[in-house]
């Protein structure tokens, strides 16, 4: 078997969505790619702008699968691109008070940031989310429905998304590359090449929080994704399941016809 290149998901230029991403290219082998166009990934749709960001539209999307919780979906409510529906899958619909659905409020006060999250605890936090997002019986129907969703034709091109596009889309992206089989070091090299782009989009936020004394460990611990946050997702996987196999049919419940369309729609020849 030859060597391919560990290549991650192509930047949507897109001024109103942040963390736009085609998955589309990424290889699952020396001769197997990610179909481009298929399936994408991003943040929230609160601020799109379809006439100013024509480079969203050309994209054809049909379906918008929404991981935000109800609140805040009643607080940001997508614009979705012209034509598509839209379709929830809360992922911490059963338990809302977790970090990813707070970021910003998690910037705001420095004092109880310091006092929930200081000492290392940002970091155990946001891991044990992960955990949650693998073993919660709420957020195994999610991610179901959206496999699903991205598995039917009909509804393809998908585009899914949660506030930051950064912890349950990165669990979405890590779950959905593995299923068509991604290497592991493709799916942490994708899970943690939003980086860049959450270091600039939340740079005012952290600024703000650091000048009022914030902890710049908080920040970034809450702000960016950590290699630690993917493996307690894996490490769930194993222990509860025994691997990737098991959490998908008993964990996930996902039909084996449903896993062969998922194949058949996003896998294409390099």
């Amino acid at each position: 078997m030859g060597k391919f290149t560990v290549q991650t998901a192509r930047a949507v230029p897109a001024s109103t969505v942040l963390n736009l991403r085609d998955l589309g290219g990424i290889a699952l082998g020396p001769d197997r790619r990610v179909r481009p166009g298929a399936v994408l990934r991003s943040g929230q749709l609160s601020a799109l702008d379809a006439a100013q960001d024509s480079q969203v539209a050309v994209l054809g999307i049909r379906t918008v699968v929404d991981l935000r919780t109800a609140d805040e979906r009643a607080a940001a409510p997508d614009r979705l691109p012209p034509g598509a529906r839209l379709f929830v899958a809360d992922v911490l619909g059963d338990n809302p008070g977790v970090a990813p659905a707070r970021l910003r409020a998690l910037l705001t006060d420095p004092v109880e940031a310091e006092r929930t999250l200081g000492g290392g605890k940002a970091e155990g936090l946001f891991a044990d989310t992960y955990r949650q997002m693998v073993l919660s019986p709420g957020a195994s129907a999610a991610y179901r429905a959206f496999v699903e969703t991205v598995a039917d034709d009909r509804a393809r091109p998908v585009l899914f998304h949660c506030t930051a596009g950064k912890d349950r889309t990165g669990w979405a992206t890590a779950l959905l590359l593995m299923m068509i089989g991604a290497s592991r070091d493709v799916v942490r090299a994708e899970f943690l090449a939003v980086n860049p782009v959450l270091r600039v989009a939340f740079a005012p936020y952290v600024q703000d929080f650091l000048d009022a004394g914030g902890d710049p460990e908080i920040a970034s611990a809450i702000t960016e994704v950590r290699p630690r946050y993917l493996d307690t997702a894996l490490d769930a996987v194993e222990e509860r399941w025994g691997g990737l196999d098991g959490y998908v049919r008993d964990g996930l419940r996902i039909p084996e016809a449903a896993v062969e369309r998922l194949r058949d729609g996003l896998v294409v020849p390099a």
